[in-house]
């Protein structure tokens, strides 16, 4: 529900505006002044303000400077007895939604108020999509963007199913975005990235002396999100035992912080993702079933880049105009040997992959098209194997054990590289543990890439 303020000095006016706009599905309230206004501007969140033009401590245009200062995307209706179309472009170009003359017709001022309140909606999605992301075409994501807006508005907890960089994040922010929750914080945890023993700690917070170490009261990730979205990815790497708080924090919604006993109610929208296979966690007891129930609320299931193909030159596009603004280049496109070389290969780390490729291409290349030349071997060589005869990780030589002939460190630097430098699915890859595998990193002084 849109929330209205109404600015003006009639307090007539002001109930009559006030009282239509809830009858007609509105929040709304006002204030006789611009000063005070303005206070409640800054104090609340607002859809759209109605305000006369003279007031009893400025006028319109000043009233709208200093709400565009405070919120430059707040739609504003100037409301005036004079009927001037300098004055009514003038507040257009000074930042106005449009301006209406009174007498007040409320039809005329409900229209506005719908068409302004219904722009800024668009506006907002438009932002967050075209800005950091593109949603794409094909029959797949248009329809993960059909069940995010049908999920959207609700609080039940969701679960993402996904490979690793296909877009996890980007559907649980679209999922926030498209919720009441909109305006309170979008808290994005990587469960993989916790270290076991301080997974309650950044979880649920800490006080002072709970540990060793716990110097201060710490506030954890679900406190964080108050209000808004905790996003949980990567779930299957959270530690068994720390399952157990996270369940009862979805069943009771309350927190404790370690080494305390007081509890915190918790008001939390839960989304959480995974790209492991969490059937089989539960199979082998490494994923509580009651937790599994609790989260699979509703299933979104992201395709894979390789299932999307109509989407990739849609990507490339806008990759390539990101990475020309972060490294002031002047590239146009791919030329056509490169176009089918990105329309055929597998893609196995998805769009991180895709964007990591266009952001080196760009800052290597030396023309307006992106040639093969600055491509790396992945892409110019389709059989899967590099020039040095390294196999696949992700075929069928995943196993660190039957990779005798080749060295430790090229088949880890490989199985980093194959998972996008994702540490737990690189171990699975090499079938060994996390702590094995950051061992060998540190042995063998492996860079890995940010």
């Amino acid at each position: 529900m849109n929330n209205i303020l109404v600015i003006d000095d009639d307090s007539y006016i002001c109930n009559l505006l006030v009282n239509y706009l809830e009858k007609n599905g509105y929040q709304a309230q006002y204030s006789l002044t611009g000063n005070k206004g303005i206070k409640l501007i800054e104090k609340k969140k607002f859809d759209l303000v109605l305000s006369d033009f003279r007031l009893p401590d400025g006028d319109g245009m000043e009233i709208l400077k200093k709400i565009k200062e405070l919120k430059p995307d707040l739609p504003v209706i100037i409301m005036t007895a004079y009927a001037d179309v300098r004055m009514a472009v003038k507040l257009i170009k000074s930042g106005a939604f449009d301006y209406v003359t009174k007498p007040i017709q409320p039809e005329e001022i409900l229209n506005l108020i719908n068409k302004a309140t219904t722009n800024q909606n668009k506006k907002e999605t438009r932002n967050f999509t075209g800005k950091d992301f593109v949603v794409g075409k094909s029959k797949g994501i248009q329809a993960v963007m059909q069940h995010v807006k049908v999920v959207g508005p609700t609080d039940i907890t969701v679960l993402i199913e996904g490979e690793t960089g296909a877009g996890k994040e980007y559907i649980a922010k679209a999922i926030h975005y498209a919720s009441p929750r909109k305006n309170k914080p979008f808290i994005a945890v990587d469960c993989g990235a916790i270290p076991k023993e301080l997974a309650n700690s950044e979880l649920f917070g800490h006080i002072k002396g709970a540990f060793t170490g716990a110097i201060n009261d710490k506030v954890g990730f679900f406190e964080q999100a108050k209000g808004g979205t905790l996003f949980l990815d990567e779930i299957g790497n959270l530690p068994y035992e720390n399952q157990v708080k996270l369940l009862r924090a979805l069943q009771e919604k309350v927190i404790c912080r370690v080494g305390d006993n007081k509890d915190i109610k918790v008001d939390v929208r839960l989304i959480v993702a995974t790209n492991a296979d969490l059937i089989k966690l539960l199979e082998d007891n490494e994923f509580r079933e009651d937790l599994y129930h609790r989260i699979n609320g509703f299933k979104i299931d992201i395709p894979a880049l390789r299932e999307r193909g109509e989407d990739i030159l849609e990507f490339v596009d806008f990759f390539i105009n990101k990475a020309n603004e972060s490294f002031q280049k002047n590239v146009i496109g791919l030329d056509d040997v490169v176009k089918k070389l990105f329309l055929e290969y597998d893609w196995p780390g998805n769009i991180r992959e895709l964007q990591n490729i266009i952001n080196r291409a760009v800052l290597l290349s030396g023309n307006q098209f992106i040639r093969p030349e600055v491509l790396p071997q992945e892409i110019t060589q389709l059989s899967g194997e590099q020039e040095s005869g390294i196999p696949e990780i992700a075929g069928s030589m995943s196993d660190l054990k039957e990779a005798t002939e080749i060295t430790e460190k090229e088949v880890i630097a490989n199985a980093l590289i194959k998972a996008n430098y994702n540490k737990s699915k690189a171990a699975k890859m090499l079938n060994i543990d996390r702590k094995t595998l950051y061992n060998k990193i540190k042995q063998y002084e492996i860079e890995i890439l940010k």
